[in-house]
């Protein structure tokens, strides 16, 4: 089949890479325009355009899909089939129109269950026992249309947001690759979604990945999982910010914030409802340390009683 790839990600480059091993043809890639990255803020190509340009794929930047031009450029490569990974732009129907068989959309969710721009760190951060990747028939709603093919993997006690990114995109680029080859067998029908189990999954932002200590510390060892490697949990102590890239449930009660014990093992600190045990620290202008390295430098920074914020 003729394939048009739209997305932006590494979880998008993955899909692309495996698309490129198939007996497919990636005619076009589409892909976000380049951003302004690092602190020269030089522009730099999405991950899924890196890769194309290495391949000698033709690569088309639009800012919007809406336009006229692009619509009838997209239009002029004539595929039989788009598939978008999380691309970052919105399809009008007059693009899910397009290719002979329409577009299809590998998401990081058990559909329907979180819908929209994060699934794989609100699962996480919501406790979810699973997750996986739903490859699905796109239509006009977000994340709404009928379920091709579904692939699950347990969420372990230990997953982050990026242990369980890495293995959903290695799933979902076997899962794409299923479902492209049984969509050009004609083998693959679509199941309805349940409207009524969707969770909508807001993007991340820096500002909530600030810990606010009186809530229990399940919830916040989850947000830690769920957080890192970005936009990391973050904290006040001492007037300085500390990153929380780790922690496990510890022992203990007392005021919010406050530090309850400290030894190799981590710093215990009180949560609204029991303690928290932080096991790999930041500090500013430092790089990520386990904390039994930093308790045998900068001890009397953690004294016991001392409050983070």
């Amino acid at each position: 089949m003729r394939i048009v790839f739209a997305g932006t990600p590494e979880f998008a480059a993955e899909h692309l890479k495996a698309l490129l091993g198939t007996q497919h043809q990636v005619i076009a890639v589409y892909t976000q325009p380049d951003r302004p990255a690092g602190r020269g803020h030089k522009l730099m190509p999405s991950p899924v355009k890196q890769l194309a340009v290495e391949h000698g794929i033709p690569v088309y930047q639009p800012a919007t899909l809406r336009a006229p031009e692009a619509q009838a450029e997209l239009a002029a490569l004539q595929p039989d089939l788009m598939v978008v990974v999380a691309y970052g732009l919105i399809l009008p129907q007059v693009v899910l129109d397009t290719p002979r068989l329409g577009c299809i959309n590998s998401h990081a969710s058990l559909l329907p269950r979180w819908r929209g721009a994060a699934p794989i760190q609100r699962a996480v951060q919501a406790g979810d026992d699973e997750s996986g990747v739903t490859v699905m028939q796109m239509e006009a709603g977000l994340d709404t249309g009928p379920m091709l093919l579904k692939v699950s993997t347990p969420i372990a006690p230990s997953d982050t947001g990026g242990s369980l990114h890495d293995r959903l995109a290695a799933l979902g680029s076997q899962a794409v690759i299923q479902a492209v080859d049984a969509l050009a067998a004609g083998t693959l029908t679509g199941e309805v979604q349940d409207d009524s189990l969707a969770n909508y999954a807001h993007k991340l932002n820096k500002d909530e990945a600030r810990i606010d200590w009186s809530r229990p510390a399940v919830e916040l060892e989850r947000q830690v999982r769920a957080f890192n490697p970005w936009p990391i949990c973050h904290s006040t102590l001492n007037g300085e910010p500390l990153k929380v890239l780790a922690a496990t449930l510890g022992e203990g009660s007392g005021q919010p914030g406050q530090i309850l014990a400290a030894s190799k093992d981590g710093l215990t600190v009180a949560c609204g409802e029991g303690a928290l045990r932080l096991t790999r620290l930041q500090l500013p202008g430092g790089k990520p340390l386990n904390f039994a390295d930093l308790y045998n430098s900068r001890r009397e920074q953690f004294a016991p009683g001392l409050v983070l914020s």
